[in-house]
Order: structure tokens, then C-alpha cells, then sequence
């Protein structure tokens, strides 16, 4: 909080922030005629969009106090935004103005009372906040008085024409109200001053041996030399920053680390014959950091090309002047070429990192840092123009050895050529300059997919589409960066944005194998590191025959390949991010691992660089599922949903299972050898097919399930698994399966046997008759059910599917338990015959294959690595209500866990809710460790932290079932999710068509009339996510449903739900306009609860007043997204 003082003595504590869209009727209300005659007429909603900085001083009230907009081009249509530099510089004296120094102020308003105080801390916040920034101007076209205050601080630009523009131009210099920080060295009686520094700032003075000596760092800026030198900076003659740096830096330590781009940090010394030997009076100091290789020409040495800081400290209100010491210690360093620093992972990125680049680890490292260099090269300045045709030397040069330079090449040439690419769409090109010399290029061309990537990705969370005109909209085509002017990013997007005449700027990102991959980017991280990525929307599914021309727009609905998204525009190039480099591992890519992962990789104003995803098959393949079959599914991730996220861009992926947890040392060995260290260890495994262990009894004599030993039935198998014994837990273990099938088993005679009591075994079988293989060949071995329920909750479709297997010929056994494979055979490969104790006679079958899907739980690998580390374990991982287990570093999630039993709620555990649901609330829970900008939770009412959490979202699970039945059933997290549908579900069931006829329809309301269960049955293809977003939808909103239903009037739910109605409530936005009628329709004040009271008898008690707003809302709504929902009419339309 900042205190205004107006020239009357009146105070008010304001807060410095940027402006936000909500902002915009406070600062429409403070704009005056006088603002007016200097700024001109202005939309707040279209400046707050397009400004590259809009700042806004609010009181603790949130009243807008202030507030001002800053471009990067003068107001109005003056001049081209474009060409703006000439133009000033032809008219005015302002030589030392330039793209990457100067911004243009728009409107500034502020209360009458607190005008001169306003401007001058939003002037001083700009200046601190942007450290390239050297000057501030307002150049109008309308030639207004400027207000006293404003006055003060901007001074005119003396003109070099006459008559010149008919314009106002003023200018306002940092130095007049932010001056850049003296550097000096320092000198031992700063000692006390850079004491209070550290010991405000860090802990370093009581956790390090070394600073205990009470001068140490007396001692330290005594000794300095050409080696080790020491500054300070001061602001009005008082220390406020210290930095200690010294030239001698072990190379060695740096090996991890990618330094290829940078020559390893060395320096090639060439010699000839003649100086052969070195000096023999060398330092031995200097002589450890200098290799000296020969070949038959003569000799070379390679000597340490940088210096380091050792010790840096600045004080809080200064901090963003960190920059300032770069230019100073370099050259105290004048023959060295980079400066490096290493911070701890866990430390936050504080802002003088933020202009160093991050060196990535070459390979997987136990270190603890990070490593962060900034290159001489980056002091200069980078100049962003069209390129032209004499470019094209230096392009190449420059992206040489990049895999997609014939690509990127090939349309430089077409921007050459024709100004556009082989499919006629307009391309622009521009280069970053350093000294004449090309070190980037960006080519872009035209989105022409706006339309279609408003309909699929949530860009409204970021920009106000009506703000931006369509040929406002680009497309990263290719970019590439020598990384030395990494930091340089933003200004390069900001700067093209400008010269292309465009507002935002697209990247797509493809699968890694995807055709569609040809955007050659180089380094994808400068692009993410400046961009905010976009997340998917759900999408209706939508009957296009019925709707014939009410159907939304064929560039809508089109299918394209599916693509992650990222976004730029133009008031998001100065908008900082949070860099975090925790090390967060999460080992398996469930449900819940990757929702965990997609929480974090979405997080816009937060930067994760070390997400690692330790996986057995790596990243789930992004083949199609249902086309290979085998497993149910859940319905959270479908290839082409992996797709759209930019999970592959954001997390590291390590393909192993986890072996071995080292809790001291913190890391996970994985299976391949490899120890991947980590600060947060996610577990979340969930649950695997196993296996199964033969119980060896002697099946030749009479033997009943009941005779067996109770252990026999849960030992682990050891022995030499058979190749053709498949084992599904994953799309890779299913395409496997697929492959081998084809290759060897599906023309053949032998029989297949899946063994299991799942719903998978169902589908299974259907994949196996799918193939070609015949249902007599197909043997079913159920093993006994471990409750008394079904894998189907509903009877009918059990009914269904025993029809079908038995209509096919598939043969079934109930209540079997392997007993022996190959007759007892040690190394039974290939498996050629089974048999099975039961509950009357030995069941034995030849085998061809042997498909099993039994024996479901914790990963055998994953148990023995959570129990040799000695977490608490109790048939599941235990943890507590927040997630975390018996070590606060580890965390566990999903179907492997439990709770602990001091919760006394044996029977909820997190397998009985939507595991999607699970990662995203630990992925919430542990934000706040990472994001300064969440404020701290309330705190909790006393004995919450005695009750385990509960969640919301349906428990899904769906797949093709035998007689080629599409199955869906979607239902309330229960304590058994299997048990059948309670008596006052039953009596509001709502049931249309039959199994019989593959039209199967069943929908179950709870007591307060919201849909709780649906179950389809059908021959036909579901429209799944229409289906998906019926849960938890009061039956009103679904037309009047249940009324209908009781009336007779509904005969077939899948055609009732297929009509045009519905597809509002399917939409995505749908539950946010719930929200909105429901704040509508709520009554606070005793008046309305009154009214209520007495009109209870009366179901119209909804005021004209609120009966209007609700019509308005509803028509917003259909308004705002008839892009979608093109079917409704709206008004003004007829």
C-alpha cells in the first residue's frame, strides 16, 4: 500500500495494480472535458484491451483513485504506429527515443483531490516496473492544456519543423523521476548497511558457517582484487543494493547443464608453434581453468569465458533496479563474455533473474541449482524490422542445424516472392538487429481459423473478442532467437505486433509426430515464457443433419487436427510471470496425474520449468482409444484431448517405472537406472492388472474354490510371464495386444481366454469379436466377484450383455480361479493350455492367448519402493485429508490411496470419486506453495481437519460391450459405486426404449429432482460430452422432464435430447449463466424473504423486476455465444 497526500493535508492508502476490464466504468467516471481536450474521446473497455499497460491506483475501498494507459505508439491516427520513430524524430528533438525505451501515455484521470500526487507514483511504478524504459511522451493530435500536475512532469519537445504537425508533444525523462541507481565499489564502511541488507532479505547470515565470523563480508570488500570485486548501489546517498562477483568459477560443476550454445563457457585461446608452452610463471589457479589440446597444426587453449555472483542483495522498494549492476560488473570483467549465478531450486525467482536466461539441464541431475546466464551480447540493443530480401544470407546462417530451417526457408522466400504463402494466406517477416548483425526472425502469417479457435479455446479468458477487428488475429508461423537475447522476447512480440498492424498472436503447438508439425521454433520455451497458454473448450456435439442451416458455421464444426494453443497480445508483452523451478515429479500419467499436470501447465501468470511425469509407457500414446479397445474408459482424456493440452511442451517425461524412493536424498529411481530428484513427490499410480499367481493345486483330484489357502490366492508371480500372456492397464499394454492378435492369433484355431470380473472383460471380449475372432473360440473366465454387486449397476444391461456373449457363442465360466498354466509347467511360454478350481469340477482350456484382467491393485514395483522407504502403507498409500503422507514432501492421490484411519471412514477413499476431480483439487492445494498472488486460506472451523473431503463430479465410466452396444453410465460418487440405485431413485427413474433394441435410455433424479445417474444402451455412436453435461441438471432445465415424461409425451430420451433445445444447456458455458440466473433469482433483503413468506402458496413469486432481468440474462447469454448456438433466435435477428 502507497499514501496519496492531496495539497489540502487529505490522505488516502492506495494500492499500485494494473487495470483490469472491471476497472472500466471507475475510469470513465473520472475522465473530464480537460482529459478529453489533451486525449481525445476515448472507449475505456477498447484502451484497457489494447494498451501494453494500463495501471490503476485503487483505495482499500477498490474505488478507481487513478489510473493511466501507456501504448506503444502516440495517440490516435497522428502518424502509423508503424513509423512513429521517423516521425518524431523528423519533427521533434527526440533522437534518443526508440521502440524499446520509450511508451506513449493515452489517458491518465484521477480524482480532482489526488491528481498531483497520482501521476507522479504511477509515472515512478511505469518506470520501476519496466527497466528498459527511459522515456514516457504524449503526443496528441488534440491540442489541449495540460492539467497543472501533468505539467510538472512532462516537459514540451522542442521542434525541429515549422509549422511541423498540428500535434501537443511532451515528454517525460526517468531521470527526472526514477533515476537509474549509482553504482560504486564497495568500501569496508558500508559493512553495517549491507549487514541490514542480508539480514532483512535472507537467512543466509544464520544458516552459512562461513558468514558467522562477524566481517566476513568486511573481510570479503576488503580483499578485493582483479578477481574479486565487490559494489554497491545508492540511491540519494544511501546503500540499498550489494552484489559481490568474482572471476573464479569452476567450469567443471557446470557439466549437467546444456552450455553448447555458449562454447561451454570457454574461450579458444589460439597459439602458433613458436608459443607452444605456456608461461611457466601462470597462476596454478589460472592453470586448473585452461585446457591446452593439441592437433598437427599446433595448439589452442580453452580458458574460462565467465565470472560469477557469489553474494547479491537489494532492498525491496528498489528492487526492480536490479538491472542496473549488469552493465557495471561487466566491465569489471572486460575480457570475460558471460555472467552466471546459481540459486537454489526451492528459491524464488527474484528480478534480476528475470534478464538472465535459464540454462536447461542437459541431463537428469541430483544437483540442487539452477544456472543463469547473462552474455555480454546482451547489454546492446535489438532493433526489430521487416525483413528484406538482404536478409536472407544472414537467416540462413542463422538457422542452420535446426531441423525445420528448409521449412522456415521456404516461406521467407514466399514472403520474397509474393507476400504470402503456397495457400495464398499473407505472410509478414521481421528480423531483430544487434549492430547490423540478425540474430531472430519471426515470420507469421494471417489466422484464418479465428472463428473456429474462439468456438474451441477459451481466448475470451483473455482478450474481448469484439475489441479485435479479424485481420487483427496472426499466427506464429516460425521464430527463431539466438538466445543470448533471450530476454528480449517480449519486446521482439511487442515490436511485430506493432509493425504488422495486429493485436494477438497465436502459436500452435502439435503433437510431436503430427504432419501438421512444420513451424520451425527455436527455443519453444522464449515463446512460452511470453505467451499464456489457452485452454480447450468442451464442445457440443451437434446433430448437423436435424439443424440443416441452423447449424453453426462449417469452419466451426470442421474437424482439424487437434493442437495446443498459446497466446500473445498486446497488453500481455509487459506482463510479468512467476518462474517456478521446484522440482515437482509425479509418477504415473493417470486421470489424476494428468489433471494435476494440466492445472499447473494452465496456470497463466505461473511458469513451472521443472514438471517431470514418470510414466511406465511414457506419455500416453496419442493413438485413438476406441479404436483399439480392449479397456473401458473413464471419459477424462481421450487422445485428441491430450492433444489440445501442452502437456508435451511443459513436463519432461520419464519412461520407467518407479523402483526405488530415497527420502533423504530425494529422488526416485526409475527401472532404467535413472534417479530423478525431486522437492514434490506426487504418487499417484492408481491401480494396476496384475499378473496372476497359478494357486499349484493339483487340479487332477477334486478341488473347490473353498479348499483353497487363503494365501495362495494373493501371492505375487515371479516366474517368466508368457509371450502370449497380455496383461491391459494402458493404451500401449492395448495396442500391443492388437498388434500380436492380427499377427498371430486371429486366423488361427486356438482359443482366447480373458480372465477377470471387471467391466474391461466385457469390452474385451467385444474387441476380440470386432476382430474376426469367432465367439466360440472365445472363452470368458470370470473370477469370483469380490462383493455381491455387478460391474453393472443396472440389471438390464447386464441382461444385454449375456444375451449377446451368449446369441455370439462365447462361452462363460463363473467363479474360477486359476490353477495351474502348462499343466505346472515353470516356464510355461508359450501358455498352450490353463486350468481353473471352481466351485464344482476342474475347468480345463486349450490356450492360443491368455488375456487377463484380474488381480487389480497396487503395482507391485510401486508398493515395494512406498514400503522400502517407509511411508505408511495399509493396503493402499495412507494420507491425510490434505493429501499428504507420513513425509510432507510426498503427496498421494487417486485410487492408490486411502485415508488414514484416525478419519474412521474406511469406507470413502478417493477411488469412489472422478479421479480428474482428485488431481485438480491437489493441484489447488498446492498452488498457494508456488503463487504470491493467492491470498492465505481462511482458516478452517475447528474439527474440519478431522473430515475427509468429498467431491462432486460424476463417477464415469463408458465402452463398446459384446452385441456392439455403446455403454455410458454416468452417476453420484457413492461409498459402492456398484450398488443398485436406491428406492427413491427407482421411483423417479425415467426409462425409455429397450436393450433389445439397442435403445436403452435410463435417467435417475435425487430427492431435490437433479439428475443423479444416466445409463445408455445404445447401437448407435453417444454424443458423450451433450450426455456428460446433463449430470447434476435440475430436471426443469432439461424441459420440463419429468412433468413430460409422466404425461406420456416423451417415448425416446436419445431424440428428446437431441433436439435444439438442449444444446444450450450442453454448452460449456451453460453452468457460468446457472451461476448468473441463480444470483438473480436470490433473495438477501427482509422485504423479498418477506414477500416469499407470504406468496408461499403462490408458485409465481418472482417480481416483474426480476423476471425482466432473467429474460435479459437468458437473451445475453444465447447473444453472446450464437456463434455456437446459432439455432436460437435472438433479438433484432427477425
Amino acid at each position: 500500500m502507497r499514501t496519496l497526500t492531496s495539497p489540502s493535508g487529505q490522505e488516502e492508502a492506495v494500492t499500485v495494480r494494473r487495470s483490469e476490464s472491471a476497472d472500466a466504468q471507475g475510469i470513465d467516471s473520472l475522465i473530464t472535458p480537460s482529459a478529453q481536450a489533451v486525449f481525445g474521446r476515448v472507449n475505456v473497455i477498447h484502451l484497457l484491451e489494447k494498451a501494453n499497460l494500463a495501471v490503476t491506483l485503487a483505495n482499500e475501498k477498490d474505488d478507481i483513485v487513478a489510473h493511466a494507459s501507456f501504448f506503444d505508439h502516440p495517440v490516435g491516427d497522428l502518424v502509423d504506429p508503424a513509423h512513429w520513430e521517423p516521425f518524431l524524430q523528423k519533427h521533434f528533438r527526440a533522437e534518443k527515443c526508440t521502440p524499446l525505451n520509450t511508451l506513449y501515455l493515452h489517458l491518465f484521470v484521477a480524482q480532482p483531490n489526488f491528481v498531483a500526487a497520482s501521476v507522479k507514483e504511477i509515472m515512478r511504478a511505469v518506470f520501476n516496473a519496466v527497466g528498459e524504459l527511459e522515456y514516457i511522451c504524449l503526443v496528441s493530435p488534440d491540442i489541449g492544456v495540460l492539467e497543472p500536475a501533468l505539467e510538472k512532469i512532462f516537459e514540451p519537445l522542442k521542434r525541429l519543423t515549422d509549422p511541423g504537425p498540428q500535434c501537443s508533444a511532451f515528454i517525460c525523462r526517468r531521470q527526472k523521476l526514477c533515476p537509474r541507481l549509482h553504482i560504486r565499489p564497495a568500501r569496508v564502511e558500508d559493512h553495517d548497511d549491507i549487514m541490514h541488507l542480508f539480514a532483512e532479505q535472507t537467512k543466509l547470515l544464520q544458516t552459512t558457517d562461513i558468514v558467522d565470523q562477524s566481517y566476513f563480508l568486511a573481510e570479503l570488500i576488503e580483499a578485493q582484487n582483479e578477481k574479486n570485486c565487490t559494489a554497491v548501489c545508492e540511491s540519494d546517498g544511501v546503500v540499498v543494493g550489494f552484489i559481490s562477483v568474482t572471476s573464479d568459477v569452476d567450469l567443471k560443476q557446470l557439466h549437467s547443464f546444456e552450455l553448447s550454445e555458449f562454447d561451454g563457457l570457454y574461450k579458444q585461446i589460439k597459439h602458433n608453434e613458436a608459443a607452444a608452452q605456456p608461461d611457466s610463471s601462470k597462476d596454478e589457479e589460472d592453470s586448473q581453468q585452461e585446457k591446452t589440446p593439441s592437433n598437427g597444426a599446433g595448439q589452442f587453449s580453452e580458458k574460462s569465458n565467465a565470472f560469477c555472483i557469489q553474494f547479491f542483495a537489494i532492498d525491496k522498494s528498489y528492487e526492480t533496479r536490479s538491472v542496473d549492476f549488469i552493465p557495471y560488473v561487466f566491465k569489471l570483467f572486460p575480457d570475460l563474455d558471460f555472467c552466471i549465478i546459481t540459486v537454489p531450486m526451492l528459491s524464488p525467482e527474484f528480478l534480476l533473474l528475470q534478464n538472465f536466461l535459464r540454462v536447461p539441464h542437459r541431463i537428469t541431475t541430483l544437483l540442487p541449482y539452477e544456472l543463469y546466464i547473462f552474455p555480454r551480447t546482451g547489454l546492446r540493443s535489438v532493433k526489430v524490422r521487416p525483413a528484406v530480401a538482404a536478409d536472407r544470407l544472414a537467416v540462413y546462417d542463422l538457422v542452420t542445424g535446426l531441423s525445420l530451417k528448409n521449412s522456415l526457408l521456404q516461406d521467407l522466400d514466399c514472403f520474397y516472392e509474393t507476400r504470402s504463402d503456397l495457400d495464398g494466406v499473407p505472410l509478414q517477416a521481421f528480423v531483430a538487429q544487434v549492430d547490423g548483425q540478425v540474430v531472430g526472425i519471426l515470420i507469421m502469417r494471417d489466422e484464418q481459423d479465428v472463428e473456429y479457435i474462439r468456438a474451441h479455446y477459451n481466448i475470451e479468458n483473455f482478450i474481448y473478442f469484439s475489441h479485435h477487428r479479424y485481420e487483427e488475429h496472426a499466427q506464429i508461423r516460425h521464430f527463431v532467437l539466438n538466445p543470448s537475447f533471450q530476454h528480449f522476447s517480449k519486446h521482439l512480440f511487442k515490436e511485430v505486433l506493432r509493425l504488422a498492424h495486429k493485436s494477438c498472436l497465436y502459436h500452435r503447438m502439435y503433437p510431436p509426430d503430427c504432419s501438421q508439425e512444420n513451424s520451425c521454433v527455436h527455443h519453444l520455451d522464449f515463446v512460452l515464457n511470453c505467451a499464456v497458454p489457452v485452454r480447450p473448450r468442451r464442445q457440443i456435439i451437434y446433430p448437423l443433419e436435424e439443424l440443416g442451416i441452423n447449424a453453426p458455421s462449417r469452419r466451426i464444426t470442421e474437424d482439424q487436427a487437434p493442437f495446443a494453443l498459446s497466446l500473445i497480445s498486446r497488453k500481455l508483452t509487459m506482463e510479468p510471470k512467476v518462474t517456478v523451478n521446484a522440482r515437482i515429479v509425479v509418477v504415473g500419467a493417470s486421470d489424476t496425474g494428468l489433471s494435476f499436470l494440466e492445472v499447473l501447465c494452465f496456470c497463466p501468470h505461473l511458469r513451472f520449468n521443472n514438471l517431470t511425469l514418470i510414466s511406465t509407457h511414457g506419455f500416453p500414446s496419442d493413438c485413438n482409444h476406441e479404436d483399439v479397445g480392449f479397456l473401458s474408459t473413464s471419459h477424462a482424456y481421450s487422445s485428441r484431448d491430450l492433444a489440445r493440452l501442452p502437456l508435451h511442451s511443459y513436463v519432461n517425461v520419464v519412461t520407467g517405472k518407479m523402483v526405488g524412493i530415497n527420502r533423504k536424498s530425494k529422488y526416485v529411481r526409475v527401472s532404467g537406472g535413472e534417479k530423478v530428484p525431486y522437492d514434490h513427490l506426487i504418487l499417484c499410480t492408481g491401480l494396476q492388472y496384475r499378473v496372476p499367481c497359478p494357486t499349484g493345486v493339483d487340479v487332477s483330484q477334486p478341488v473347490t474354490n473353498s479348499q483353497l489357502p487363503t494365501q495362495s490366492t494373493h501371492c505375487r508371480y515371479t516366474g517368466p510371464v508368457p509371450s502370449n500372456l497380455f496383461t491391459l492397464n494402458d493404451l500401449h499394454d492395448c495396442m500391443a495386444a492388437h498388434r500380436w492378435l492380427c499377427a498371430n492369433f486371429v486366423e488361427l484355431e486356438d482359443n482366447a481366454v480373458v480372465y477377470g470380473n471387471s467391466i474391461d472383460v466385457f469390452t474385451t471380449v467385444e474387441t476380440l469379436l470386432s476382430l474376426g475372432v469367432q465367439g466360440n473360440r472365445i472363452h470368458l473366465v470370470l473370477t469370483p466377484p469380490e462383493s455381491a454387486a455387478s460391474c453393472f449397476s443396472d440389471p438390464n444391461v447386464e441382461k444385454a450383455v449375456v444375451t449377446a456373449m451368449s446369441k455370439a457363442e462365447v462361452q462363460v465360466h463363473h467363479d474360477c480361479m486359476l490353477a495351474q498354466m502348462n499343466h505346472g509347467d515353470k516356464h510355461p511360454d508359450p501358455l498352450t493350455s490353463v486350468s481353473f478350481s471352481t466351485d464344482a469340477e476342474p475347468l480345463h482350456l486349450q490356450c492360443g492367448v491368455f488375456i487377463n484382467l484380474s488381480n487389480k491393485g497396487v503395482d507391485y514395483d510401486a508398493f515395494e519402493s512406498i514400503n522400502n522407504s517407509f511411508l505408511v502403507f495399509d493396503s493402499r498409500l495412507v494420507i491425510n485429508a490434505s493429501f499428504h503422507t507420513s513425509d510432507e514432501a510426498i503427496c498421494g492421490a487417486g485410487p492408490l490411496t486411502k485415508y488414514s484411519r484416525s478419519y474412521y471412514t474406511d469406507e470413502w477413499s478417493q477411488a469412489n470419486f472422478n479421479s480428474k476431480e482428485v488431481g485438480q483439487e491437489l493441484a489447488t492445494m498446492l498452488l498457494p506453495l508456488f503463487d504470491p498472488t493467492q491470498e492465505p486460506a481462511d482458516e478452517p472451523p475447528p474439527g474440519a481437519d478431522r473430515l475427509v473431503p468429498l467431491y462432486k463430479q460424476a463417477k464415469i465410466q463408458g465402452g463398446k460391450l459384446p452385441g456392439g452396444f455403446n455403454y455410458l453410465h454416468v452417476s453420484k460418487p457413492s461409498a459402492n459405486l456398484t450398488e443398485p440405485p436406491a428406492k427413491h431413485l427407482q421411483d423417479r427413474g425415467i426409462v425409455t426404449g429397450r436393450v433389445e433394441t439397442g435403445n436403452y435410455f435410463c435417467l435417475h433424479l435425487d430427492c431435490y429432482e437433479l439428475v443423479e445417474t444416466l445409463t445408455c444402451l445404445s447401437l448407435k455412436p453417444l454424443p458423450i460430452y451433450n450426455y456428460l453435461s446433463l449430470y447434476g441438471k435440475h430436471q426443469q432445465l432439461l424441459g420440463q422432464l419429468l412433468t413430460r415424461y409422466n404425461q406420456g409425451l416423451i417415448h425416446d430420451l436419445y431424440s428428446f435430447f437431441r433436439q435444439s433445445w438442449c444444446l444450450a444447456v450442453c454448452h460449456d458455458r451453460f453452468s457460468d449463466f446457472e451461476q448468473e440466473l441463480q444470483q438473480i433469482t436470490s433473495t438477501t433483503d427482509d422485504e423479498s424473504r418477506q414477500q416469499l413468506t407470504e406468496d408461499a402458496n403462490n408458485s409465481n413469486v418472482l417480481t416483474p423486476e426480476r423476471r425482466a432481468a432473467l429474460r435479459s440474462s437468458a437473451v445475453k447469454y444465447l447473444t453472446y455465444n450464437r456463434n455456437l448456438l446459432p439455432m436460437f433466435a435472438y433479438p433484432g435477428q427477425l
